[in-house]
């Protein structure tokens, strides 16, 4: 048996030589005594095979730690939160941590009371997804613990994050309506405030540049924070008397919300988004998505998060920014539909 290409082996990979969980790996390397001696016996011989290095669970536990990491999403009802949490927890397992999940619901103000709560309950590191540009909070809290940023950068602090290719992503999917003819595409988005609405919105632009097109403003609507505020925006927007020929949203609820809207209306658009989403391959619809994996980026995050708890003793290591690759994917039919690209279907 081999450990994954470039790390060393993991307690799961001890356990399945072993023929036992992770968990029960973890509670060998923390002396449990309600593992049975054939099971200890067989998980050291694993951990001697392997060349498995015992982890920093193992030594905090013996110095009073208490084997957790805290988490901190912006809305655990969207899909992609809901996945990097699982990442998170994927690797966290690995490793005998557990995990404490919070959610901010998006409201920046939220956030330092849950960081402070989860630091008084001890966890050994965070990995925040922060809900706003205001970070002093997190700079705070890396005075007692260990913090990782996932889907957005840091402002003004020096550690580890871990970011989709946003910029990337958006360009390359509106750079495919373009490619179809469609010169009026409307740009709808997150809070300009956050890096991913900023850096989404600079992609779309960067493909129009590319042809030598300017985007039109009034076809641009930001601050959108759920699909129902998508779905108005769409709908204001398809009641215009010039209207916009194809779609861009920045968010699967976003793209969810202007997909109610021209159902309502009774159109059909080509719509490019970021993030897939469940039944988008069945709706019968032009649509370009970008995808990524988001249980990736709680993966990687943890990672980087067990790296410095495990050399929490040594100098720092420099800030790492790590960056998850994105993919355009294409479902229904993108051909002209009889009124040329760049205008509304018949009957529409």
């Amino acid at each position: 048996m081999t450990a994954r290409r470039g790390s060393g082996p993991t307690m799961h990979d001890v356990g399945k030589l072993a023929q036992v969980s992770a968990m029960t790996v973890s509670r060998v390397l923390k002396n449990d005594p309600g593992v049975s001696e054939a099971t200890r016996e067989r998980v050291f011989a694993a951990v001697d095979k392997l060349g498995y290095r015992r982890n920093q669970t193992a030594r905090s536990l013996r110095l009073g730690g208490s084997g957790m990491i805290g988490l901190v999403v912006t809305n655990l009802a969207n899909p992609f939160y809901s996945r990097l949490a699982l990442g998170v927890q994927e690797v966290a397992t690995e490793y005998g941590f557990r995990m404490l999940l919070s959610n901010s619901a998006e409201q920046a103000e939220r956030e330092p009371e849950l960081i402070d709560g989860l630091v008084d309950h001890q966890v050994e590191g965070l990995i925040v997804v922060p809900a706003g540009s205001r970070q002093q909070h997190l700079a705070a809290a890396m005075r007692h613990v260990p913090v990782v940023l996932a889907a957005r950068p840091p402002a003004g602090l020096d550690t580890d994050c871990v970011l989709v290719e946003d910029f990337h992503g958006a360009r390359e999917a509106t750079a495919c309506l373009l490619a179809e003819g469609h010169t009026r595409i409307a740009f709808l988005g997150n809070p300009p405030a956050l890096y991913t609405g900023a850096e989404r919105l600079r992609g779309f632009w960067a493909a129009h540049e590319e042809v030598g097109i300017e985007p039109d403003n009034a076809l641009i609507r930001q601050g959108l924070v759920d699909a129902a505020t998508a779905e108005r925006a769409t709908l204001e927007l398809l009641q215009q008397a010039d209207r916009p020929a194809a779609l861009f949203c920045t968010n699967n609820r976003i793209s969810q919300g202007a997909i109610r809207a021209l159902y309502k209306a009774g159109i059909t658009l080509p719509l490019a988004g970021f993030d897939d989403f469940d039944l988008s391959d069945v709706l019968g619809l032009p649509l370009t998505l970008v995808s990524y994996d988001a249980d990736e980026i709680g993966r990687q995050a943890t990672r980087l998060l067990i790296d410095r708890l495990e050399h929490r003793d040594t100098a720092p290591p420099a800030s790492r920014r790590v960056t998850v690759p994105t993919r355009v994917i294409r479902y229904g039919s993108h051909s002209e539909d009889g009124n040329g690209p760049g205008h509304p279907p018949a009957g529409a």
